[in-house]
């Protein structure tokens, strides 16, 4: 019974007053988003010890990193929209379905962009202007594009866990996935002498324990309130189409955000060098964890408005929208200062040793600079979303 109790706590919250709920989920979120973001960063710090031209190198293949998490938290949003409806609709049934559903198509997605990533790789990376480190950018891609699987199987699964408004799993899977990547990045890179390469293991060797954790939880305990067992799949075209109208539409977004990086990429070798671009992926990596807190409150909203849709409490969504904004602005805000104020420290972690140390001046600018852009994502994110939320009613 009280097993059972637990198992609702999720669903009670998301379904109950919108402001405290959206902050329920949201904290969790704030802290998994955070750490997630910290995959990369920890990367570039470490490689950036193997000189600018290895982190340029591992710096052009951020967009696919970027594209394949987007993939990933498109397909979860996806799965928490149409879960919570379901569960906002009081039909587990279809809950249970839905979430067996999110793993067979998130499966099916990852293999075709695992095997397109392992033939185009290099033609991508050369189009982008990899050039003179083009060595350094494939020894740390095609590894990563092998595991490409691990990095969209674990943030589709958060979306189901989201689903049902259980963001605190997600959170402890994630933290213990990162305590791990930074045991092992020294580890892979310096002491296995792996260079790149032992860089893009150790992500995937984390992101391996995350989803290991994340099927123990589903599986073996079956201590979730979703049960996405096998017995429950039963084709549904309108759970899919549920799960793609959200979830194509979200990965597109952010699949764009990583063309626009490739592009500029291309663009900063043209007009200045390969410096220009380990620049620009250092300083991005740096701005992502600064908003990581406005992409949780939205995510937060995504299950929040879900479940308060499927329940018919159009009223509490108004709420919850209005209120996550205010929210997003002030964390927006806060991120911007403290960036600004401490870019000289935040960069030495980056431009500590070797050729690395040249791009100090242009990392401290570029990050003074990126700032002035916060406040700008912030409402064009949120008030993309409040469109989608209008065109669902």
């Amino acid at each position: 019974m009280n097993e059972n109790m637990k198992n609702h706590q999720g669903v009670d919250s998301i379904l109950g007053d919108p402001k405290k709920a959206l902050w329920k989920m949201s904290i969790p979120l704030i802290i998994s988003f955070l750490i997630t973001s910290l995959y990369s960063v920890i990367d570039a710090i470490w490689v950036s010890g193997l000189g600018a031209d290895a982190l340029a190198g591992v710096g052009f293949v951020s967009p696919l990193f970027i594209a394949l998490m987007g993939i990933g938290n498109g397909l979860g949003a996806g799965s928490a929209s149409a879960l919570s409806k379901y569960i906002g609709e009081n039909n587990k049934e279809k809950a249970d379905n839905g979430a067996i559903h999110t793993i067979f198509i998130t499966v099916i997605i990852s293999i075709i962009t695992t095997i397109l990533l392992l033939i185009f790789l290099k033609d991508i990376l050369l189009s982008m202007g990899a050039g003179s480190t083009i060595n350094y950018a494939m020894d740390y891609g095609m590894i990563l594009s092998l595991g490409s699987i691990l990095v969209i199987l674990s943030n589709s699964l958060y979306g189901v866990l989201r689903g049902e408004g259980d963001a605190n799993r997600t959170m402890y899977a994630m933290l213990f996935s990162s305590i791990l990547n930074i045991i092992l990045d020294p580890i892979f890179i310096y002491g296995l002498d792996l260079g790149v390469k032992g860089a893009a293991i150790a992500t995937l060797v984390s992101l391996l324990f995350v989803n290991l954790i994340l099927f123990y939880w589903f599986y073996i305990k079956k201590d979730t309130y979703l049960k996405p067992f096998l017995f429950n799949y039963k084709f549904d075209k309108e759970i899919t189409r549920d799960i793609l109208k959200v979830g194509l539409p979200a990965s597109l977004e952010l699949i764009n955000n990583a063309l626009f990086a490739a592009i500029f990429s291309l663009l900063l070798v043209a007009v200045a060098n390969t410096d220009a671009v380990a620049v620009y992926s250092t300083g991005w990596r740096v701005f992502t964890i600064a908003t990581t807190p406005i992409i949780a409150i939205a995510t937060a909203l995504i299950s929040v408005v879900g479940a308060n849709y499927g329940a018919k409490k159009y009223d509490e969504i108004l709420v919850a929208h209005r209120y996550s904004m205010k929210i997003a602005v002030l964390f927006g805000i806060i991120a911007a200062i403290v960036v600004y104020l401490f870019a000289p420290h935040i960069v030495s972690a980056f431009a500590y040793t070797g050729t690395s140390t040249r791009l100090t001046p242009q990392l401290i600018a570029f990050l003074s600079v990126i700032v002035l852009f916060s406040q700008l994502w912030v409402m064009g994110a949120h008030l993309h979303f409040f469109s989608k939320e209008q065109e669902t009613a």
